[in-house]
């Protein structure tokens, strides 16, 4: 590591990673390890990602309310306003 916190990523993680010159890495903790993570990628990379073959389309309603009802359990309930 250099003086100003720097290091040399060797090649074989660079390749592992599809990073180069001038790509932004991002730093996660997951477990008390860190990881190294590309955050150039496009999000056109990702599409299908999430493809399950004959599933049925859900509508932008459904996710939303799913979506509420994870945050509701996972941060309680808001207090009502009204």
């Amino acid at each position: 590591m250099t003086t100003k916190g720097q290091t040399t990523i060797p090649l074989e993680v660079r390749e592992f990673l599809k990073v180069g010159a001038g790509d932004r890495l991002g730093y996660e903790f997951v477990d008390g390890k860190v990881m190294l993570v590309p955050k150039n990628r496009s999000a056109l990379e990702f599409a299908g990602a999430l493809h399950v073959p004959n599933r049925a389309p859900v509508s932008v309603e459904s996710m939303n309310e799913a979506l509420d009802e994870g945050i509701a359990e996972r941060f309680g309930r808001a207090r009502d306003r009204d």
